[in-house]
């Protein structure tokens, strides 16, 4: 490469949510990755984030959609529904609802519906995971991880880690249950005129919702079950560079820790080493073990979330990142200044257990991890 390279995460204000704006490159060129898109509520950032960049220069090597939840997806149906698209985006990661089944393309169901929709009409269909021949996004039970490399050979390289057939199967019965008789998952026509009446996912518009059935249909939607969803988060490793972060979305810490382990099988190493991880599921306790820090060296944390709706991070899983990690003292990297979060900023309390809590210094723009 011609000049230093760099690997640069953006945390977007994004509440409960994620919006991870990614950039990489060199001093000749940098290229982008942006891997969710935040609910509706805080889209302004999103938008404010592209808006800065040069005209000309707005182009996306890859999009990530990791799951279908609001805090995830949102931002992106939003995005995407600007005609045109005010980006050029050359890959898209998002496992629709036919995705869920073995050999199937397409999708349906809440929000993820729109968001098909959306990527049908805004995109050519070799656009969709392009890089798994426009099937799934999915570990395979045997055999070495996925990879790709983004643009060319010496691009940004991505490991896919999550989700496991067996995850994108109990999303799929967990969907179907869900949704109900009278709603026909996949009916992208139907996803494509509902959403056209969504005002908030329409340019210019508020956030209020249209009639009274359409708003009865959107919340039946939202029952799918969110452990479901979580654990059908697509989730990676990026390196480039020299640097490297894992991006966990949502996923199941056993599905990672099962991955990593096999990706270490692959590479002779006993535990990966890596310059961040952004924490699973914001920080909840459940998306974290002993087993899976044991395999990750990695000297930043990084929590995207306010603490609102959940209350993440949790307490517990903070603490097992102090006591666990292989790297210390580690370093918690937080976006937001809350309650949940400001509890790790009193000196005396890092100095007693051994961490470095870090805030964003400048509250409502990008938190930005220069790698």
């Amino acid at each position: 490469m011609s000049a230093a390279p760099f690997f640069r995460i953006e945390m977007l204000p994004a509440r409960h949510g994620d919006c991870l704006f990614v950039e990489y490159g060199d001093a000749s060129r940098t290229r982008r990755m942006l891997i969710d898109g935040g609910p509706i509520a805080t889209y302004r950032h999103l938008e404010a984030r592209l808006d800065a960049l040069p005209q000309g220069d707005r182009r996306f090597e890859l999009v990530v959609m990791s799951h279908v939840d609001t805090d995830h997806v949102e931002g992106l149906v939003r995005l995407f529904a600007n005609k045109p698209v005010p980006v050029r985006v050359v890959n898209i990661w998002f496992n629709g609802w036919s995705h869920l089944q073995a050999g199937g393309r397409v999708l349906g169901g809440k929000q993820g519906e729109f968001l098909s929709a959306l990527i049908v009409r805004r995109f050519d269909a070799g656009q969709w995971n392009r890089a798994f021949a426009g099937n799934a996004v999915v570990v395979p039970d045997t055999g070495v991880l996925p990879e790709c490399t983004l643009a060319d050979a010496h691009g940004m390289r991505l490991t896919l880690l999550s989700p496991t057939r067996a995850k994108l199967d109990r999303m799929r019965e967990r969907w179907k249950k869900d949704l109900g008789a009278d709603i026909n998952p996949g009916d992208l026509e139907s996803a494509w005129t509902s959403l056209s009446r969504r005002k908030a996912y329409l340019p210019g518009q508020g956030l209020l919702g249209t009639t009274a059935e359409l708003d009865a249909v959107l919340r039946r939607q939202l029952k799918v079950d969110k452990a479901a969803a979580n654990g059908s988060s697509i989730a990676f490793l990026a390196e480039f560079g020299g640097k490297s972060c894992l991006f966990l979305a949502d996923a199941h810490h056993d599905v990672i820790t099962a991955s990593l382990r096999r990706l270490l099988a692959q590479r002779g190493e006993a535990v990966l080493r890596v310059d961040a991880v952004k924490v699973s599921h914001h920080g909840s306790a459940g998306n974290i073990s002993d087993e899976l820090l044991a395999l990750i060296d990695s000297p930043r944390f990084l929590f995207s979330t306010n603490g609102s709706q959940f209350r993440h991070p949790d307490a517990e899983a903070v603490q097992r990142i102090i006591a666990r990690s292989v790297h210390q003292p580690p370093t918690l990297c937080f976006n937001y200044e809350s309650q949940t979060t400001l509890r790790w900023a009193p000196a005396e309390r890092q100095a007693g257990l051994g961490y470095i809590a870090e805030y964003n210094p400048t509250p409502g723009e990008p938190y930005v991890i220069e790698l």
